[in-house]
């Protein structure tokens, strides 16, 4: 396993992160768990999360598969969906017991996709004055937010913050072969990240499975092609969704033999992918709301 600086932390975390969302799409949880200690006895380090996947089951699962001295072994993070205090509160308390923990390493909004969600996280009552509070009483580490839609939002996040003399830990966003030629947050974000030393956690490097079947049907990339190109950026981690041991030896094997591509290959596979990536229909996370889970359940956001 190799593994990556995680911003200015001083953490370092494996460059493969297990996605939480799988954890609970898994039909046996006795299958789930096996998974989740199997990826950490190969050297597995950082494990994602979030309060809402699955009604709180992901969590559950991740907290079950962490006991007898997993939990130690781990850089455990989770997401709230909460904007107020009151909500960020409630919801951090509830993913801190499912997880059968009493803190969790980094603790990250989630879904920033909405150009008003920095001003609510911010604003007096706001969800960031219940993460602080948690982070000086030892529940919370470090803090992060993550988002899929539009890099411009993630920019106003990262404004506000700065308006606000607040600096995050780390950042989620999408990374993969098609994110280059459509509203792109490798091109956009990224460089201010890689400035001011915050972590970078790639996630969608199959862009939610869509962009990986296109490549494989057009024989562009391998499935591990497409995740070598997502580690081949400055990133800390590349969080996948594993929901079998297939697919974990899988982003096993494509860590082992991970040697980060040469500029030349890059630009070849964005080449080749750029007509599909133009309008983002392989990027659904992007240009629809099926992955948008607090448009469906607004009553989250608190």
């Amino acid at each position: 396993m190799l593994y990556r600086k995680l911003g200015r932390t001083g953490e370092r975390v494996s460059i493969i992160g297990l996605g939480g969302y799988h954890i609970g799409k898994v039909k046996s949880e006795a299958m789930s768990l096996r998974i989740v200690r199997t990826a950490i006895d190969n050297g597995i380090t950082f494990m994602d999360n979030c309060w809402d996947y699955h009604d709180g089951e992901s969590e559950r699962r991740m907290g079950k598969a962490l006991k007898n001295g997993y939990r130690e072994r781990v850089f455990l993070m989770t997401k709230i969906d909460g904007r107020t205090k009151t909500s960020a509160d409630k919801q951090l308390n509830e993913s801190l017991r499912r997880l059968g923990t009493d803190h969790v390493d980094l603790l990250q909004f989630h879904e920033v996709i909405r150009m008003e969600d920095p001003d609510r996280i911010f604003e007096k009552g706001g969800a960031l004055e219940a993460v602080l509070t948690a982070q000086k009483a030892g529940k919370i580490r470090f803090i992060g937010f993550t988002g899929h839609k539009d890099p411009l939002v993630h920019m106003r996040m990262l404004d506000v913050a700065e308006e606000h003399d607040f600096r995050f830990d780390a950042v989620q966003m999408p990374v993969n072969v098609m994110d280059a030629s459509f509203r792109s947050f490798q091109k956009k974000v990224l460089p201010r990240l890689e400035k001011e030393k915050i972590g970078v956690l790639a996630m969608k490097p199959m862009g939610g499975g869509n962009v990986v079947e296109a490549v494989l049907e057009s024989g562009t990339a391998s499935a591990i092609d497409l995740l070598h190109y997502a580690m081949s950026q400055p990133v800390s981690t590349v969080i996948t969704g594993i929901d079998s041991l297939k697919i974990l030896h899988q982003a096993l094997e494509a860590a082992r033999t991970f040697e980060p591509l040469s500029p030349k290959r890059v630009r070849k596979l964005v080449k080749k992918t750029r007509s599909s990536a133009s309008e983002g229909k392989f990027e659904r996370f992007k240009t629809s709301t099926e992955h948008d889970s607090t448009a469906e359940n607004p009553e989250w956001l608190g």
